[in-house]
Order: C-alpha cells, then sequence, then structure tokens
C-alpha cells in the first residue's frame, strides 16, 4: 500500500507500460455511457491488462514511455485511473490533451524518465520535480505552481470554487 504524505510527496508500486498508451485501452469506449466513476475504476487499463483493476491499490503509481493518454480527448482516462486509485502517473511524456485533462480532474501527472521495474516502489516530491528509486534520484519536469495548485485543490471545478471564482 502506498503512502501519500502530502499532495506533492508520493511513495507508491509501480505498475509498468510502454509507449503509446492510449485512451481507449486506459478505458475502453463501451464503458463510456455512464457517469459512474465506480464503472471507470473497475474497468481501468483493461484494454491492456483485464484484472489490473483487481490488481491495483489505492497509491499506486504507473510508470509509462512516450506519449501516454494518446487518441481521443475523453476525461473519462484520467478519471478512471484516479478512482482506481492511482497517486500518480510518471511518463516520459503525455499526449497534450490527456495532461490538461489529468490536471482538470486533479490527477497528478509528472514528466521523466525513470528506469524501474513492475513492483518496485518509488517516491515522488511533485512540488520539486525528484523522483527517488532505489537511493537513484531523477529530475522531473517541474510543474508551474499554478498547476501544482490544481492539483492540491483537487482539480480545477475545485480549484476555482476555491479561490471564488465560480
Amino acid at each position: 500500500m502506498a503512502i501519500i504524505n502530502d499532495p506533492g510527496k508520493i511513495t507508491g508500486k509501480v505498475w509498468k507500460f510502454g509507449d503509446n498508451v492510449d485512451t481507449d485501452v486506459i478505458i475502453p469506449g463501451k464503458y463510456l455511457r455512464t457517469t459512474e466513476m465506480i464503472i471507470f475504476a473497475a474497468h481501468v487499463m483493461e484494454g491492456i491488462d483485464p484484472q489490473f483493476s483487481t490488481k491495483v491499490q489505492k497509491g499506486d503509481v504507473i510508470v509509462a514511455g512516450e506519449n501516454f493518454g494518446c487518441g481521443s480527448s475523453r476525461e473519462q482516462a484520467p478519471l478512471a485511473l484516479k478512482y482506481a486509485g492511482i497517486a500518480c502517473v510518471v511518463a516520459g511524456s503525455f499526449a497534450r490533451i490527456f495532461f490538461r485533462n489529468a490536471i482538470n480532474v486533479g490527477l497528478t501527472i509528472i514528466e521523466a524518465r525513470i528506469d524501474c521495474e513492475e513492483g518496485d516502489t518509488i517516491e515522488i516530491d511533485t512540488g520539486n520535480g525528484i523522483i527517488v528509486h532505489e537511493n537513484v534520484k531523477y529530475q522531473a519536469t517541474k510543474l508551474p505552481e499554478f498547476l501544482r495548485e490544481i492539483l492540491a485543490d483537487g482539480g480545477l471545478v475545485r480549484h476555482r470554487k476555491k479561490v471564488g471564482a465560480v
């Protein structure tokens, strides 16, 4: 089980995926007719690993290659990951629309290329953009402060309500 110390510090078990993980495998289209987050969570990553939702635990971390979240612009993809308990997605790069959708729904993401294996534990300091795995520090792309504030508030809608803009 992962430890989430605060929104900027995460320690979690790694689930490893490759390049070009598209939104169709994150949450297949046949589940998009609902707004039930429990359905999204129950079928998350089904297109790659049909048993993923039964194995993932709250606070786990996905580590992937390049272009994570490519494909359609469905915001259900980051929602499915968030409600399945994923604390953070670390990827070499993100598809642009997935990146913004993840921030908007409050799913922590960070761009970095790290050397680890599935089942390993990594520590992530999103505030400083540092990832530690087996005493090796990796410098990630540090998110701008305004994006970290949105994530800390739980997503864009909650953030806008907090600042009195809604």
